[in-house]
């Protein structure tokens, strides 16, 4: 089992300087909640990165263009955390959830009732 974590942003260098300015500038219009809540405006958050490296969780991140690739099939509102196991998708937490969650800790509490 795997949990699949989908940011509301495309990959690339100009794609992710765009994004820190946007974060940085009006962090209130920002289309991407999941990047707000594990990272910070030019690095990842400390408390998620910890949990990160702590969790007995396998976990995969992608950009939207990057699961779109990956996942062709798949058609859904981003971000989102989803569980992929025995090749079955299921939605962990979607964007409206994410869009409410207000800190990292509360993501991270949120998580762990899952699993």
């Amino acid at each position: 089992m795997k949990l699949l974590f989908v940011y509301n942003a495309n990959s690339g260098k100009m794609n992710a300087l765009f994004d820190a300015g946007h974060k940085f500038m009006s962090p209130s219009t920002y289309k991407c909640s999941l990047c707000a809540l594990t990272f910070d405006t030019f690095s990842e958050n400390r408390i998620w990165k910890d949990f990160r490296a702590k969790s007995n969780i396998d976990m995969e991140f992608y950009h939207k263009d990057e699961f779109e690739t990956k996942f062709p099939n798949i058609n859904m509102v981003f971000p989102a955390i989803l569980k992929h196991e025995a090749h079955q998708m299921s939605t962990v937490l979607n964007a409206d959830i994410l869009n409410e969650i207000s800190n990292v800790d509360d993501l991270i509490a949120r998580l762990k009732l899952q699993f």
